[in-house]
């Protein structure tokens, strides 16, 4: 009995065992299909992935010379093109960082004039700096040139470096920069991809890649430094930007049939050129409403200087208050500094827009009696012709600055 209650614990162990031992195979068997298959996957990713590479880099090596070509015979006329002097177009670069063209040439000449050299720019004080960049915004820009300029004066002994790592090892300066100032001005083989670039190669490409992304522009640089013909680097590099700027347009419908590269444009064969680039919608601005005073007596206009850190740092304003005030709320500010009024004269409304935030102002004109002696803020007393010639103004004020420079005012 015991024998035969044994046998039947030993038969029904041996079926048990079996089974588990086909259900782990069987689980085992899975798991290998499954990783070979993440294998396979991964390897035709893969392959996909550099057939798409390869794909790119011939579409972009057959458009360098159509491009170069296109460049030489419909450039712009622009000063900063008529020599490769590398700190003319340094300057030049930074100056069309967030500026239009046009903008731009009457502010370069007038730099220039000024400030020819790096050693003029490395010695020159910051309140004539600022001022020579009045209107152009963005100060920090200009900070970081002068920096910069120290550098060149202590690291390079005066001479603008010739290198690409040393170009962009300055400060302020960035791939885009470093590559436009080393292919521009010594024809050295980097990419300069800006905001005109990526919406070429996107186009040409047909990538629906969001070009606002840093590993995209990484790519394009990638690909594009691959192609750059190193006996017309600073043409085709500035061809690609021209494009950009003249045919293949922002906000609208790209100029396709002047296009040099109408028959190798991927998006163009698509149709998809005008849903071209993909670019994420930016965030949207805070508002900001502020009240703004020029406080005026005889012989000169009250400004303020803004502290050494933040929006507009170390520039100079005209007084301004958080929120806007009405016409009493105004005298009532004006008194409380030691001002009052002889005189109120509403301004119309103006709009700044920064990166981050927009400024929605509204402002008065104020007639007082003598301001030095009697205003209790900390303000400066610009005497009749110093705001033109002494005191740099953000353009975020120019609405109200026009007027207390004397352009336009009325009284």
């Amino acid at each position: 009995m015991n024998g035969h209650g044994g046998g039947v614990s030993s038969g029904s162990g041996d079926v048990e065992e079996k089974h588990v031992s086909t259900g782990s195979k069987a689980a085992e068997e899975k798991h290998v299909s499954s990783e070979s298959k993440a294998v396979e996957e991964k390897y035709m990713s893969t392959e996909s992935k550099a057939a798409e590479e390869g794909r790119d880099h011939d579409v972009l090596l057959a458009a360098v010379w159509p491009v170069t070509e296109w460049y030489r015979e419909n450039k712009r006329d622009l000063p900063w093109r008529k020599q490769t002097d590398a700190y003319h177009i340094w300057v030049s670069e930074i100056m069309l960082q967030q500026t239009r063209v046009e903008a731009v040439k009457s502010y370069y000449a007038r730099f220039l004039e000024a400030l020819p050299n790096v050693k003029a720019l490395a010695e020159v004080d910051e309140d004539r700096l600022l001022k020579l960049w009045e209107g152009l915004g963005y100060y920090n820009r200009v900070r970081n040139m002068q920096k910069a300029a120290r550098q060149v004066m202590d690291v390079h002994h005066g001479e603008f470096p010739r290198t690409y790592e040393e170009i962009r090892a300055l400060a302020g300066i960035g791939n885009y920069t470093a590559g436009a100032v080393a292919s521009f001005a010594f024809g050295i083989p980097k990419p300069a991809v800006d905001g005109n670039v990526l919406r070429v190669v996107s186009r040409l490409l047909c990538s629906d890649e969001d070009i606002m992304k840093a590993g995209v522009r990484q790519r394009f640089e990638r690909e594009i430094e691959a192609v750059i013909p190193s006996e017309a680097a600073s043409d085709f590099n500035q061809g690609l930007i021209e494009l950009g700027a003249l045919v293949c347009v922002p906000n609208g419908a790209p100029k396709c049939g002047e296009c040099p590269l109408g028959g190798t444009c991927l998006a163009r064969e698509k149709g998809c050129q005008e849903k071209l680039p993909v670019k994420k919608k930016a965030k949207e601005r805070r508002i900001e409403k502020r009240t703004v005073f020029i406080f005026r007596d005889g012989h000169a206009v009250a400004i303020k200087k803004r502290p050494e850190k933040g929006l507009l740092a170390g520039l100079y304003e005209l007084p301004n208050i958080s929120g806007h005030l009405d016409g009493e709320e105004a005298i009532a500010y004006s008194k409380s500094i030691g001002l009052t009024p002889v005189r109120v004269k509403v301004l119309g409304a103006a709009k700044h827009v920064f990166s981050h935030v927009e400024w929605h102002m509204i402002g008065y004109e104020m007639l007082v009696d003598e301001l030095e002696k009697n205003c209790s803020d900390r303000m400066i007393f610009a005497e009749d012709g110093e705001l033109e010639g002494k005191y740099p103004i953000p353009t975020a004020f120019s609405a109200y600055a026009d007027l207390a420079k004397g352009n336009g005012r009325g009284r």
